[in-house]
């Protein structure tokens, strides 16, 4: 089985679906021979055309307004935001028009794109180049949200929300394009939108998180089952909308702990809905509170690396809270 990187992940995933579906194209900001800013599509000029790997101006209304226009009329585009820090002018587009497609038509309508989004800090990028915004479109009723963290899931959930006739917000940490290695299958599968995936199993916590987090998420759990004997189980959520509250709740029922590790601020959250969940339906299965460790609540990300670092949840932030936790 193929080893690759997160960005290698999606780059052949894409370049797989436009040969298998004429009805794909890619559009967005210096998506054409240059290949996009982190270099996702080099090499589809090339091979498609300039009428299916389309550069745009910088006008992010204009790129997700084109794509829904497309998308209701049959094709399946997969536009780029270039950063998720620029997404603003497209909300209208997104969240205004095309989440509701499907209920505005009664059905009639679907509205299949995939909006791909880099997110994140973790690479200095400072206030316009690091912010998390995932909270923003899993909020919206109509969209489907996806974090993948990982070669494999980045590979499989790709492929499932192109195909899906549903809009999505494909969001790809920039830290983790190129961070791990890891094994991503050159055969046609998919992963399911709305499950979760447990990548570490553990007795004594559930630690349950996304994105970038995730990879500092496994490292404090190592270093915790390490040093003190706890058994972390780490649970990756992969969607953040639909999100898989029952695998949440099933590993909750097992371990009596609850901890959501995020990059994004903690109020008003994903980390909120998913600590809701846990005292909804799984109150009972308590025997401590539920714990988040997120940043502190600033709006932006600092541009300094050692600031950065103190801004975000570390694996010693991670594995400190694990043990606070447990010893409750």
């Amino acid at each position: 089985m193929p080893e690759m990187t997160l960005i290698e992940a999606v780059r052949e995933t894409l370049r797989a679906e436009m040969r298998r579906d004429p009805d794909i194209f890619m559009m967005g900001e210096d998506i054409g021979p240059r290949g996009g800013v982190f270099l996702a599509s080099e090499g589809f000029v090339e091979e498609f055309g300039e009428d299916r790997v389309m550069n745009t101006p910088l006008a992010e209304s204009s790129i997700i307004g084109i794509a829904l226009g497309a998308a209701v009329n049959g094709m399946r585009p997969v536009p780029e935001i270039q950063f998720a820090d620029f997404v603003w002018p497209a909300i209208n587009q997104l969240v205004g028009e095309a989440a509701r497609v499907r209920y505005g038509t009664n059905g009639g309508k679907t509205a299949p794109m995939t909006v791909r989004v880099p997110y994140g800090g973790g690479v200095r990028g400072g206030l316009y180049h690091s912010q998390s915004i995932e909270v923003l479109f899993a909020h919206t009723p109509g969209l489907q949200v996806i974090a993948p963290a990982t070669p494999y899931d980045a590979r499989g959930l790709l492929r499932s929300a192109i195909r899906s006739n549903d809009p999505t917000v494909f969001l790809e940490h920039k830290r983790t394009y190129r961070l791990v290695r890891g094994e991503a299958p050159d055969e046609d599968y998919l992963e399911p939108i709305g499950k979760a995936d447990i990548k570490r199993a553990g007795s004594n916590v559930t630690l349950i998180t996304y994105g970038l987090m995730l990879h500092h998420s496994l490292q404090a759990a190592e270093m915790v089952s390490q040093s003190d004997g706890i058994e972390t189980e780490v649970v990756d959520l992969r969607t953040l909308r639909p999100i898989d509250s029952e695998t949440i709740l099933d590993s909750v029922s097992r371990t009596g702990r609850a901890m959501i590790v995020q990059e994004d601020t903690g109020a008003v959250s994903v980390s909120s809905e998913v600590s809701a969940i846990i005292a909804a339906e799984g109150f009972f299965d308590l025997d401590a509170p539920v714990m988040r460790v997120t940043p502190p609540e600033i709006p932006p990300m600092p541009f300094s690396p050692l600031q950065e670092a103190e801004f975000m949840p570390s694996p010693e932030k991670i594995a400190a809270g694990i043990r606070q936790l447990a010893e409750i």
